[in-house]
Protein backbone atom coordinates (compact mmCIF):
# COMPACT_ATOMS: atom_id res chain seq x y z
CA UNK A 1 0.00 0.00 0.00
CA UNK A 2 1.29 3.44 -0.81
CA UNK A 3 2.46 5.53 2.08
CA UNK A 4 0.02 8.17 3.14
CA UNK A 5 0.92 11.82 3.19
CA UNK A 6 -0.94 14.57 4.96
CA UNK A 7 -1.03 18.29 4.68
CA UNK A 8 -1.85 21.14 6.92
CA UNK A 9 -4.66 22.78 8.81
CA UNK A 10 -5.17 26.19 10.32
CA UNK A 11 -7.13 27.46 13.33
CA UNK A 12 -9.17 30.60 13.29
CA UNK A 13 -10.36 32.19 16.50
CA UNK A 14 -14.04 33.07 16.36
CA UNK A 15 -16.66 34.56 18.64
CA UNK A 16 -19.26 31.85 19.18
CA UNK A 17 -21.80 32.09 21.99
CA UNK A 18 -21.57 29.24 24.45
CA UNK A 19 -25.21 29.24 25.48
CA UNK A 20 -27.72 27.34 23.36
CA UNK A 21 -31.35 26.67 24.16
CA UNK A 22 -32.93 23.26 23.78
CA UNK A 23 -35.07 24.48 20.88
CA UNK A 24 -32.04 25.91 19.10
CA UNK A 25 -30.13 22.68 19.49
CA UNK A 26 -33.07 20.68 18.20
CA UNK A 27 -33.49 22.99 15.21
CA UNK A 28 -29.79 22.82 14.37
CA UNK A 29 -29.76 19.06 14.72
CA UNK A 30 -32.72 18.65 12.41
CA UNK A 31 -30.71 20.27 9.63
CA UNK A 32 -28.39 17.28 9.67
CA UNK A 33 -31.04 14.61 9.19
CA UNK A 34 -30.60 12.57 6.06
CA UNK A 35 -26.95 13.28 5.39
CA UNK A 36 -25.49 13.19 8.90
CA UNK A 37 -24.68 9.44 9.00
CA UNK A 38 -22.24 9.60 6.11
CA UNK A 39 -20.79 12.94 7.14
CA UNK A 40 -20.16 11.92 10.72
CA UNK A 41 -18.39 8.79 9.53
CA UNK A 42 -16.35 10.88 7.13
CA UNK A 43 -15.33 13.18 9.97
CA UNK A 44 -14.19 10.20 12.00
CA UNK A 45 -12.26 8.65 9.14
CA UNK A 46 -10.51 11.49 7.33
CA UNK A 47 -7.43 10.09 5.63
CA UNK A 48 -6.02 9.76 2.20
CA UNK A 49 -2.61 10.00 0.73
CA UNK A 50 -2.40 13.67 1.55
CA UNK A 51 -4.12 15.49 4.35
CA UNK A 52 -3.96 19.10 5.29
CA UNK A 53 -5.53 21.05 8.03
CA UNK A 54 -5.50 24.66 9.00
CA UNK A 55 -6.64 26.64 12.00
CA UNK A 56 -7.56 30.27 11.76
CA UNK A 57 -5.25 31.61 14.36
CA UNK A 58 -2.95 30.11 11.95
CA UNK A 59 -2.37 26.75 13.46
CA UNK A 60 -1.57 24.05 10.98
CA UNK A 61 -1.47 20.29 11.10
CA UNK A 62 -2.32 17.17 9.13
CA UNK A 63 -4.00 13.77 9.14
CA UNK A 64 -4.50 10.50 7.25
CA UNK A 65 -6.91 7.54 6.84
CA UNK A 66 -7.87 4.36 5.14
CA UNK A 67 -7.91 3.05 1.58
CA UNK A 68 -10.70 4.92 -0.20
CA UNK A 69 -10.42 3.04 -3.48
CA UNK A 70 -10.90 -0.28 -1.74
CA UNK A 71 -13.91 1.03 0.14
CA UNK A 72 -12.28 0.64 3.54
CA UNK A 73 -12.38 4.32 4.43
CA UNK A 74 -14.68 4.00 7.38
CA UNK A 75 -13.56 0.67 8.76
CA UNK A 76 -12.76 0.63 12.47
CA UNK A 77 -10.26 -1.83 13.83
CA UNK A 78 -8.97 -2.59 17.32
CA UNK A 79 -12.03 -1.11 19.01
CA UNK A 80 -10.90 -1.83 22.57
CA UNK A 81 -7.50 -0.25 22.05
CA UNK A 82 -9.03 2.78 20.40
CA UNK A 83 -11.57 3.16 23.20
CA UNK A 84 -8.74 3.34 25.73
CA UNK A 85 -6.92 5.79 23.49
CA UNK A 86 -10.02 7.98 23.20
CA UNK A 87 -10.40 7.91 27.00
CA UNK A 88 -6.84 9.20 27.41
CA UNK A 89 -7.45 11.92 24.84
CA UNK A 90 -10.76 13.00 26.40
CA UNK A 91 -9.14 13.42 29.82
CA UNK A 92 -6.34 15.46 28.28
CA UNK A 93 -8.85 17.57 26.34
CA UNK A 94 -10.81 18.42 29.50
CA UNK A 95 -7.67 19.69 31.19
CA UNK A 96 -6.52 21.69 28.16
CA UNK A 97 -9.89 23.22 27.31
CA UNK A 98 -10.60 24.32 30.86
CA UNK A 99 -8.33 27.36 30.50
CA UNK A 100 -9.51 28.39 27.02
CA UNK A 101 -12.18 30.92 26.26
CA UNK A 102 -11.72 31.31 22.50
CA UNK A 103 -13.33 29.28 19.74
CA UNK A 104 -11.23 28.00 16.84
CA UNK A 105 -12.15 26.74 13.39
CA UNK A 106 -9.89 24.03 12.02
CA UNK A 107 -9.85 23.06 8.36
CA UNK A 108 -8.45 19.76 7.11
CA UNK A 109 -7.88 18.71 3.51
CA UNK A 110 -7.13 15.05 2.92
CA UNK A 111 -6.05 13.76 -0.48
CA UNK A 112 -5.38 10.35 -1.97
CA UNK A 113 -4.90 9.58 -5.66
CA UNK A 114 -6.61 12.80 -6.66
CA UNK A 115 -9.60 12.33 -4.34
CA UNK A 116 -9.93 15.11 -1.78
CA UNK A 117 -11.97 15.60 1.38
CA UNK A 118 -12.24 18.86 3.29
CA UNK A 119 -13.25 18.78 6.95
CA UNK A 120 -13.94 21.72 9.24
CA UNK A 121 -14.12 21.63 13.03
CA UNK A 122 -15.19 24.49 15.32
CA UNK A 123 -14.48 24.35 19.04
CA UNK A 124 -11.90 24.99 21.73
CA UNK A 125 -9.29 22.63 20.32
CA UNK A 126 -6.30 23.73 18.29
CA UNK A 127 -5.28 22.19 14.97
CA UNK A 128 -2.90 19.66 16.50
CA UNK A 129 -5.56 18.41 18.89
CA UNK A 130 -8.13 18.00 16.12
CA UNK A 131 -5.56 16.15 14.05
CA UNK A 132 -4.78 13.87 16.97
CA UNK A 133 -8.46 12.95 17.25
CA UNK A 134 -8.54 12.03 13.58
CA UNK A 135 -5.36 9.98 13.78
CA UNK A 136 -6.86 8.05 16.70
CA UNK A 137 -9.52 6.75 14.28
CA UNK A 138 -7.04 5.42 11.72
CA UNK A 139 -6.39 1.72 11.33
CA UNK A 140 -3.36 0.76 13.42
CA UNK A 141 -1.79 -1.20 10.54
CA UNK A 142 -1.48 1.85 8.31
CA UNK A 143 1.83 3.61 7.84
CA UNK A 144 2.46 6.96 9.46
CA UNK A 145 1.07 9.86 7.41
CA UNK A 146 2.95 13.02 6.53
CA UNK A 147 1.80 16.10 8.40
CA UNK A 148 2.27 19.34 6.48
CA UNK A 149 2.05 22.53 8.51
CA UNK A 150 3.96 25.62 9.51
CA UNK A 151 6.28 25.59 12.52
CA UNK A 152 3.74 26.75 15.11
CA UNK A 153 3.98 24.36 18.06
CA UNK A 154 0.23 23.96 18.57
CA UNK A 155 -0.05 22.54 15.06
CA UNK A 156 1.78 19.41 16.17
CA UNK A 157 -0.39 16.77 17.87
CA UNK A 158 0.68 15.23 21.15
CA UNK A 159 0.29 11.60 20.18
CA UNK A 160 0.27 8.42 22.26
CA UNK A 161 3.06 5.95 21.55
CA UNK A 162 0.86 3.97 19.16
CA UNK A 163 0.45 6.93 16.82
CA UNK A 164 3.05 8.83 14.83
CA UNK A 165 3.31 11.28 11.96
CA UNK A 166 6.08 12.38 9.64
CA UNK A 167 6.24 16.15 10.00
CA UNK A 168 6.82 18.38 7.00
CA UNK A 169 6.78 22.16 7.06
CA UNK A 170 5.33 24.55 4.49
CA UNK A 171 7.91 26.06 2.15
CA UNK A 172 5.51 28.88 1.28
CA UNK A 173 5.61 30.09 4.90
CA UNK A 174 9.41 30.22 4.80
CA UNK A 175 9.34 31.99 1.44
CA UNK A 176 6.90 34.59 2.74
CA UNK A 177 9.43 35.72 5.36
CA UNK A 178 11.81 36.75 2.60
CA UNK A 179 9.06 38.44 0.61
CA UNK A 180 8.21 40.59 3.63
CA UNK A 181 11.77 41.94 4.00
CA UNK A 182 12.53 42.32 0.29
CA UNK A 183 12.27 46.16 0.37
CA UNK A 184 15.12 46.30 2.92
CA UNK A 185 17.29 43.49 1.52
CA UNK A 186 16.50 43.32 -2.23
CA UNK A 187 19.60 41.50 -3.51
CA UNK A 188 19.76 38.80 -0.86
CA UNK A 189 16.02 38.16 -0.97
CA UNK A 190 16.09 37.98 -4.76
CA UNK A 191 18.69 35.20 -4.57
CA UNK A 192 16.52 33.14 -2.21
CA UNK A 193 13.25 33.77 -4.03
CA UNK A 194 14.72 32.85 -7.42
CA UNK A 195 16.02 29.57 -5.99
CA UNK A 196 12.64 28.73 -4.50
CA UNK A 197 10.97 29.70 -7.78
CA UNK A 198 12.99 26.97 -9.50
CA UNK A 199 11.71 24.43 -6.99
CA UNK A 200 8.11 25.49 -7.54
CA UNK A 201 8.62 25.35 -11.30
CA UNK A 202 9.90 21.79 -11.00
CA UNK A 203 6.90 20.83 -8.87
CA UNK A 204 4.54 22.33 -11.47
CA UNK A 205 6.27 20.35 -14.22
CA UNK A 206 5.89 17.15 -12.21
CA UNK A 207 2.18 17.86 -11.83
CA UNK A 208 1.74 18.64 -15.54
CA UNK A 209 3.41 15.35 -16.46
CA UNK A 210 1.22 13.45 -13.96
CA UNK A 211 4.24 11.81 -12.35
CA UNK A 212 3.70 9.17 -9.70
CA UNK A 213 4.89 10.00 -6.14
CA UNK A 214 8.06 7.94 -6.71
CA UNK A 215 8.72 9.56 -10.10
CA UNK A 216 8.08 13.01 -8.63
CA UNK A 217 10.53 12.29 -5.81
CA UNK A 218 13.25 11.28 -8.27
CA UNK A 219 12.48 14.32 -10.44
CA UNK A 220 12.85 16.68 -7.47
CA UNK A 221 16.02 14.97 -6.33
CA UNK A 222 17.58 15.46 -9.76
CA UNK A 223 16.30 18.99 -10.45
CA UNK A 224 15.52 20.62 -7.10
CA UNK A 225 18.15 18.86 -4.98
CA UNK A 226 21.17 20.77 -6.37
CA UNK A 227 19.27 24.06 -6.13
CA UNK A 228 18.41 23.52 -2.47
CA UNK A 229 21.94 22.32 -1.64
CA UNK A 230 23.40 25.51 -3.11
CA UNK A 231 20.84 27.60 -1.25
CA UNK A 232 21.61 25.86 2.04
CA UNK A 233 25.33 26.56 1.62
CA UNK A 234 24.62 30.21 0.79
CA UNK A 235 22.31 30.66 3.79
CA UNK A 236 24.85 29.24 6.23
CA UNK A 237 27.57 31.45 4.81
CA UNK A 238 25.47 34.58 5.41
CA UNK A 239 25.39 33.90 9.15
CA UNK A 240 28.72 32.16 9.69
CA UNK A 241 30.67 34.82 7.79
CA UNK A 242 28.66 37.55 9.51
CA UNK A 243 27.37 39.01 6.27
CA UNK A 244 23.92 39.39 7.82
CA UNK A 245 22.90 40.65 11.24
CA UNK A 246 21.11 37.69 12.94
CA UNK A 247 18.59 40.00 14.62
CA UNK A 248 17.61 41.75 11.39
CA UNK A 249 14.57 40.84 9.33
CA UNK A 250 16.74 38.99 6.82
CA UNK A 251 18.63 37.24 9.60
CA UNK A 252 15.36 36.05 11.12
CA UNK A 253 14.16 34.70 7.77
CA UNK A 254 17.44 32.85 7.21
CA UNK A 255 17.42 31.46 10.74
CA UNK A 256 13.87 30.13 10.27
CA UNK A 257 14.78 28.44 7.00
CA UNK A 258 17.90 26.81 8.44
CA UNK A 259 16.23 25.77 11.70
CA UNK A 260 13.50 23.81 9.94
CA UNK A 261 15.50 22.81 6.88
CA UNK A 262 14.94 19.07 7.23
CA UNK A 263 11.16 19.44 7.52
CA UNK A 264 11.01 22.09 4.79
CA UNK A 265 12.81 19.81 2.33
CA UNK A 266 11.01 16.54 3.06
CA UNK A 267 9.79 16.54 -0.56
CA UNK A 268 13.40 15.67 -1.51
CA UNK A 269 13.42 12.50 0.62
CA UNK A 270 9.88 11.18 0.88
CA UNK A 271 7.59 10.17 -1.99
CA UNK A 272 4.33 12.10 -1.94
CA UNK A 273 5.49 14.84 0.45
CA UNK A 274 3.98 18.18 -0.61
CA UNK A 275 6.01 21.34 -1.06
CA UNK A 276 3.60 23.62 0.76
CA UNK A 277 0.24 23.87 2.49
CA UNK A 278 -1.50 26.17 0.02
CA UNK A 279 -4.41 23.82 -0.67
CA UNK A 280 -5.40 23.86 2.96
CA UNK A 281 -4.81 27.58 3.37
CA UNK A 282 -7.25 28.19 0.53
CA UNK A 283 -9.77 25.89 2.17
CA UNK A 284 -9.54 27.86 5.40
CA UNK A 285 -10.54 31.01 3.54
CA UNK A 286 -13.98 29.45 3.17
CA UNK A 287 -14.48 29.57 6.91
CA UNK A 288 -13.08 33.09 7.12
CA UNK A 289 -15.37 34.32 4.35
CA UNK A 290 -18.40 32.74 5.99
CA UNK A 291 -17.49 34.31 9.32
CA UNK A 292 -17.18 37.71 7.66
CA UNK A 293 -20.54 37.42 5.91
CA UNK A 294 -22.58 35.92 8.74
CA UNK A 295 -20.83 37.48 11.76
CA UNK A 296 -20.08 34.10 13.35
CA UNK A 297 -22.46 31.44 14.68
CA UNK A 298 -24.97 31.93 17.47
CA UNK A 299 -24.28 28.62 19.24
CA UNK A 300 -21.55 25.99 19.24
CA UNK A 301 -24.02 23.40 18.01
CA UNK A 302 -24.94 25.73 15.15
CA UNK A 303 -21.24 25.98 14.36
CA UNK A 304 -21.09 22.18 14.18
CA UNK A 305 -23.98 22.12 11.71
CA UNK A 306 -22.22 24.77 9.65
CA UNK A 307 -18.99 22.77 9.73
CA UNK A 308 -20.77 19.69 8.38
CA UNK A 309 -22.28 21.51 5.43
CA UNK A 310 -19.10 23.46 4.75
CA UNK A 311 -17.19 20.16 4.72
CA UNK A 312 -19.61 18.64 2.23
CA UNK A 313 -19.72 21.67 -0.04
CA UNK A 314 -15.97 22.27 -0.21
CA UNK A 315 -15.22 18.56 -0.63
CA UNK A 316 -17.52 18.55 -3.65
CA UNK A 317 -15.79 21.62 -5.07
CA UNK A 318 -12.34 20.10 -4.59
CA UNK A 319 -13.45 17.00 -6.51
CA UNK A 320 -15.07 18.95 -9.35
CA UNK A 321 -18.62 18.00 -8.36
CA UNK A 322 -21.59 20.37 -8.24
CA UNK A 323 -22.21 20.96 -4.50
CA UNK A 324 -25.96 21.54 -4.92
CA UNK A 325 -26.39 18.40 -7.01
CA UNK A 326 -24.26 16.42 -4.55
CA UNK A 327 -26.25 17.51 -1.50
CA UNK A 328 -29.52 16.84 -3.33
CA UNK A 329 -28.52 13.27 -4.17
CA UNK A 330 -27.39 12.64 -0.59
CA UNK A 331 -30.82 13.67 0.62
CA UNK A 332 -32.62 11.56 -1.98
CA UNK A 333 -30.56 8.48 -1.16
CA UNK A 334 -30.19 8.88 2.59
CA UNK A 335 -30.86 5.19 3.29
CA UNK A 336 -28.27 4.00 0.76
CA UNK A 337 -25.81 6.58 2.10
CA UNK A 338 -26.23 5.27 5.63
CA UNK A 339 -25.63 1.67 4.52
CA UNK A 340 -22.58 2.35 2.36
CA UNK A 341 -21.13 5.86 2.78
CA UNK A 342 -17.92 5.06 0.87
CA UNK A 343 -19.96 4.83 -2.34
CA UNK A 344 -21.37 8.32 -1.89
CA UNK A 345 -18.21 10.39 -1.90
CA UNK A 346 -18.03 13.48 -4.17
CA UNK A 347 -15.77 11.65 -6.62
CA UNK A 348 -17.83 8.47 -7.01
CA UNK A 349 -21.48 9.26 -6.23
CA UNK A 350 -22.24 9.77 -9.95
CA UNK A 351 -20.94 6.28 -10.74
CA UNK A 352 -23.08 4.89 -7.93
CA UNK A 353 -26.16 6.61 -9.37
CA UNK A 354 -25.41 5.26 -12.85
CA UNK A 355 -25.05 1.71 -11.55
CA UNK A 356 -28.33 2.00 -9.67
CA UNK A 357 -30.10 3.34 -12.75
CA UNK A 358 -28.65 0.59 -14.93
CA UNK A 359 -29.80 -2.03 -12.43
CA UNK A 360 -33.35 -0.60 -12.50
CA UNK A 361 -33.43 -0.52 -16.31
CA UNK A 362 -32.12 -4.06 -16.65
CA UNK A 363 -34.57 -5.34 -14.05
Amino acid sequence: MEEEATRAVADSEAAVGRGSSRSERARDQSDLEGIAPGVQQAERACGVDRCQEANGKTDAAVCGTDDVAAGRRFRVRDRVGRANLRREIDIEDENAAADRTGIFTTGIVSTREGCKIALFFTGRQHAGENLRDILAERAAVMKAPIQMCDALSRNLPKLPEKLEVIVSHCLAHARRRFVEVTPNFPEACRHVLEALAEVYNHDALAQERSLSPEERLLFHQQRSGPVMDELHTWLRAQLEEKKVEPNSGLGGAITYLLKYWERLTLFLRHAGAPVDNNVCERALKRAILHRKNSLFYKTENGAHVGDVFMSLIHSAELCGANPFDYLTELQRHADELKENPSQWMPWNYRSTLQRAEAAINSG
